[in-house]
């Protein structure tokens, strides 16, 4: 109900209902301030007013480290999407509050980051940023007509990367790994190269998963969701023979992402190799498997691919030896 008071020369309108944000305006006349207070309460019945509130003093970075808190921590590479959580809450943009935050402001974001980032790794970001919008519309009360992300385009992937190992790069790196004093580096790489096995994957490998006896390696949790069994040609198995059983039971011991993807870095540049990326070894891994003679369903079996799409992207044969198998 509508509360109409006199204040001086004015008539000060305030409209309480449960369920919905306090409303106040103030008139020169009892005429309009009844006028107003009518139509409110219509358009409250026809359930067109709205909280605007959480949307107007909630910034966009408060969203992203409240997603970070309560949301990433359930999910598969948790690790990888807090870091990338923290360094989106740093920009600008986060500044922003909610209710201001608009499409055109989020593609001038875009145009900003893709001076810096790649397509493909602009689109993860974003998407996560989407993702964090919708949460914050659903649950947490923060009102936005729609989400501005769907409005942005998001950036060109470009094309998939088909580096392989040429000449003597594998004896050039894998020299590098073993000078580095990460005393990890080298038998990570090794068994990414003989496996296919993602990061992620290595990286929570656990011993009590190996099998050596059998030569494969259990992976309880993947990217794709679900479980699958590693089979192990005898050179990975000699590669996890020759590491030492670790105190907190993971094959790779205390080795982390971020320790990882520096020494490999350093690696690469003391190899004097251009353009070498460490999920190339998975690249170089799943065409090996395919020039090994196995078929498609077996190299999706060791590999996890679920589609031949997918699998496709990762699979770059060598002419050379294509031709002389053609005899």
């Amino acid at each position: 109900m509508a509360t109409i008071e006199k204040r001086d020369n004015c008539w000060r309108v305030r409209i309480r209902r449960t369920g919905t944000p306090e409303q106040t305006r103030t008139f020169n006349s009892k005429k309009l301030a009844l006028q107003w207070a009518r139509s409110v309460e219509n358009a409250i019945d026809l359930g067109l007013v709205v909280d605007r509130r959480a949307s107007e003093r909630t910034s966009l970075g408060e969203i992203l480290e409240r997603y970070r808190r309560e949301v990433t921590p359930g999910k598969r590479g948790a690790r990888d999407e807090d870091l990338r959580l923290r360094a989106m809450a740093r920009r600008p943009l986060a500044r922003i509050k909610m209710a201001m935050l608009t499409s055109s402001r989020l593609a001038a974001y875009r145009d900003e980051r893709l001076r810096v980032v790649r397509g493909a790794t602009f689109n993860r970001e974003f998407n996560l940023l989407s993702h964090a919008i919708d949460i914050a519309r659903r649950e947490w009360d923060v009102y936005l007509p729609v989400n501005p992300c769907a409005l942005v385009r998001r950036a060109p992937q470009g094309r998939p990367r088909s580096r392989r190992l040429q000449h003597d790069e594998e004896r050039r790196l894998l020299s590098q790994c073993r000078a580095a004093r990460n005393r990890w580096l080298a038998h990570f790489v090794s068994l990414a190269i003989e496996t296919g096995m993602r990061r992620g994957e290595l990286l929570s490998l656990q011993w009590v998963n190996v099998d050596l006896e059998k030569r494969t390696a259990f992976l309880p949790i993947t990217k794709n969701g679900e479980a699958r069994s590693v089979p192990l040609s005898s050179q990975a198995a000699a590669i996890l023979r020759s590491l030492p059983t670790s105190p907190n039971g993971y094959v790779f011991g205390d080795l982390t992402v971020e320790g990882l993807k520096k020494s490999f870095k350093r690696a690469v540049r003391r190899a004097g190799i251009e353009d070498l990326r460490l999920h190339d070894m998975r690249h170089e891994a799943t065409s090996r498997f395919f020039e090994k003679g196995l078929h498609t369903m077996e190299v999706a079996f060791v590999t996890g691919h679920k589609t031949l799409q997918m699998l496709k992207r990762y699979t770059h044969l060598s002419a050379p030896d294509l031709a002389a198998r053609l005899g």
